[in-house]
């Protein structure tokens, strides 16, 4: 049995800083990966994905060229060319989080499948090992549901997805939620024919009504055809390819297609971490339960990132070193509950989220006041020819206390972050509406936004 100080099992965003933080207070750190260094965003989420977002941006702003009085011929889309430089972008963040891991003094990278043989134990491959603190930070895997004719079918994932080397014909997407419509949009930039299918009677149910809305009119505007209330969906093989059967309000009842990408969520990967051997037990969904401070129903062992339901994204990963290592090192109380929810959609325009929806502050039983601008009513937006969207800002009446905000637009991603560092801080509607922003920017049109809040 070799003897650590601590265990770090995975190494998604927030293990690298945490093994650091650990090894600079002179611990001796054993970090166990089984597959590719980096974790999902590296290897399989945002650094590919958004590199080919940004060829399919280009691809988009090549046909609309014309309109800016610039003349350009089609695209000509290389989805090979696409493909390994996504790939090539991944491999050199994943090498610069091994040599990152590499240079830490007192830190071995142990390569191999972790499950816990007890508490405090851990085997990794032929070798055992021990420590009175351990960390889990095992990621999540695209999910795969159990759709009535999916053993007759091919399919894609969203990792599987990356490396396509052709355009397909014509791409069926199952999901029409944040990752689904990524995809769709990237696609049917690259040329394919893209049907979104979504059980639920809106795309991003999780969005007030007018930002899914605006959503769906963005992507019919590219040609993407989109399917919800699929309440019956099931597959069969077609000639051509997969066939995905629904039952919709109206359209066709079967969509034959050339490709088939299921894109329903994620699923956290602790099926396999031994986790009774711990005294740990996950929740219905596969998450690992944790408290305020991420630490599980066993002392001396913490979760952190995609696997423990709290967040799912790698900014709330690295926030959860934060806390954690804050907590540990620093004799801090740092709670993940501090934290304003924060996240973004990277169609084209994106959307940027800060805070509550405007259903989820009803639910809450908060009294509100309500903004909202189009994007048609940006100046920056206008100039830039990317009127698409639309600007929201939800505030508790009485304390002016910012509760939520969402930016569909151009740079929207960027620009909710005036909101989101304001609710942060603390600060009220009263405060941002007297800021003095830079023109012309998306963000100048925050304060007049607050400046608009009626009753709604």
């Amino acid at each position: 049995m070799e003897t650590f100080d601590a265990i770090i099992i995975g190494t998604g965003q927030a293990a690298p800083p945490l093994a650091g933080r650990l090894s600079g207070a002179g611990l001796r750190v054993a970090v166990i990966e089984r597959g590719a260094v980096g974790g999902t965003c590296v290897n399989a989420g945002c650094t590919p994905t958004k590199a080919m977002v940004a060829s399919a941006r280009a691809a988009q702003a090549i046909r609309a060229a014309g309109a800016l009085g610039v003349q350009a011929g089609p695209p000509v889309i290389d989805m090979a060319a696409i493909s390994d430089r996504a790939a090539r972008i991944a491999a050199d963040s994943r090498r610069s989080v091994e040599g990152w891991l590499a240079g830490m003094q007192g830190v071995e990278l142990i390569r191999g499948h972790a499950r816990f043989a007890g508490p405090r134990q851990v085997q990794a491959g032929d070798r055992a090992l021990m420590a009175d603190r351990i960390f889990l930070n095992v990621g999540a895997r695209p999910a795969v549901p159990d759709l009535p004719g999916l053993a007759e079918v091919d399919y894609l994932t969203s990792t599987t997805i990356l490396g396509l080397r052709r355009v397909p014909a014509h791409l069926a997407i199952v999901g029409g939620s944040y990752i689904g419509l990524e995809f769709a949009q990237m696609f049917r930039r690259f040329g394919a024919e893209v049907t979104v299918v979504e059980r639920g009677a809106r795309l991003i149910p999780r969005e007030d009504p007018e930002i899914s809305d605006a959503i769906r009119e963005i992507l019919e505007s590219e040609g993407i055809a989109i399917r919800t209330g699929a309440d019956c969906i099931r597959l069969s093989r077609g000639a051509e390819g997969p066939q995905v059967h629904v039952s919709c309000t109206e359209g066709d009842p079967v969509i034959a297609a050339s490709d088939l990408l299921l894109a329903v969520g994620r699923t956290p990967n602790t099926g396999d971490l031994g986790l009774a051997a711990a005294g740990l037990a996950p929740d219905a969904r596969g998450n690992i339960p944790v408290n305020d401070r991420l630490e599980t129903a066993v002392p001396g062992i913490w979760a952190l990132g995609d696997c423990n339901g709290r967040g799912g994204f790698t900014h709330t990963a690295w926030n959860d070193y934060e806390i954690v290592a804050a907590n540990l090192l620093d004799g801090a109380d740092r709670r993940v509950t501090d934290r304003v929810p924060g996240y973004a959609l990277y169609i084209d325009p994106p959307l940027g989220r800060a805070g509550m929806t405007e259903a989820a502050a009803r639910a809450a039983g908060h009294r509100i006041l309500t903004a909202s601008r189009p994007m048609s009513r940006v100046g920056r937006a206008v100039e830039k020819g990317e009127t698409h969207g639309l600007m929201k800002a939800v505030v508790e009446e009485g304390s002016g206390r910012i509760l939520g905000a969402a930016i569909l637009g151009t740079g929207g991603d960027e620009a909710i972050h005036g909101v989101l560092d304001m609710m942060t801080a603390g600060a009220g509607a009263e405060v941002l509406q007297r800021a003095v922003p830079v023109h012309p920017t998306v963000s100048e049109l925050i304060p007049t936004l607050m400046g608009e809040l009626r009753p709604a």
